[in-house]
């Protein structure tokens, strides 16, 4: 099953080339065979709460680690995906764990279309996916995220870049390094600091739009939350001052912060 509705990002586009140096995580991927997940990824995994016995479902599985990371809390794994790559390169996590005597179900679908049935899951993941979904798509999918899940699953949500950073922060962050001369590193389009999300980001999220879209397709409890990866730069005090400041306090955090977290329950 792999209906892809129109106006959809083209599934071409995620190659194994993309998933292999662009997609989140893919340095901690290449550099270890998945066996390590990148903070943002082990984030949410951690508040998903994953336990023995569970049903998980990764939508837009990729490249299959958190596949191998959900099978090793001792839950039941699936993954669905539209891209035919990120099928080949899950299928072979889902190889080596069904080997292994954790089956794993790897599947060519749609995230509009989930082919399971109604209350199945225990925990949905959707990792970096709802940036790369249009509006009415991330409707259709949390819809489809709601059926799946079972009375009292969760769903987590991880999506980049925070769309305040980009609207709000960026052009104060890209104005400040051109000043300093660093102005080839910061393109007027934040997309285009990484080309490939020219083509494929249409759909960045704030902190408050996800939680509205959460509570929007009918789950309860939901919490949305800001986070940033250390960014381990040489910078004088005065930039280690500026940057403690404008990512730790509010109403500046609020915007400078550029990770998004969300959770919810049925």
């Amino acid at each position: 099953m792999n209906k892809q509705s129109s106006g959809a990002v083209s599934s071409a586009l995620y190659d194994e080339k993309y998933f292999l140096s662009v997609c989140e995580g893919y340095q901690e991927f290449v550099s270890s065979e998945g066996e390590y997940l990148s903070q943002r990824l082990t984030e949410a995994l951690a508040v998903a709460g994953i336990a023995p016995g569970m049903r998980v479902l990764d939508v837009g599985c990729g490249r299959g680690e958190i596949l191998r990371h959900t099978t090793e809390l001792g839950a039941r794994a699936y993954g669905i995906d539209y891209a035919a790559a990120a099928v080949q390169l899950s299928g072979h996590v889902a190889a080596q764990q069904t080997a292994q005597g954790h089956p794993v179900g790897v599947y060519q679908a749609s995230a509009l279309y989930l082919p399971f049935p109604d209350n199945f899951f225990d925990r949905i993941l959707l990792l970096d996916i709802v940036e790369h979904l249009y509006p009415p798509e991330l409707a259709a999918t949390l819809t489809e995220v709601w059926r799946v899940l079972k009375p009292g699953g969760r769903i987590v949500i991880h999506t980049a870049p925070n769309v305040w950073y980009d609207r709000y922060a960026y052009p104060v962050v890209r104005w400040v390094r051109c000043l300093m001369g660093q102005g080839a590193r910061y393109p007027k389009d934040p997309r285009a600091i990484i080309p490939e999300n020219l083509h494929v980001h249409v759909n960045e999220q704030s902190q408050l739009s996800l939680w509205r879209v959460v509570c929007r397709a009918g789950f309860h409890g939901v919490k949305s939350w800001l986070s940033t990866p250390p960014q381990h730069r040489r910078e004088n005090l005065a930039f280690k001052l500026a940057r403690w400041v404008l990512f730790t306090l509010p109403p500046f955090s609020w915007f400078f912060e550029r990770e998004v977290f969300a959770v919810g329950e049925k």
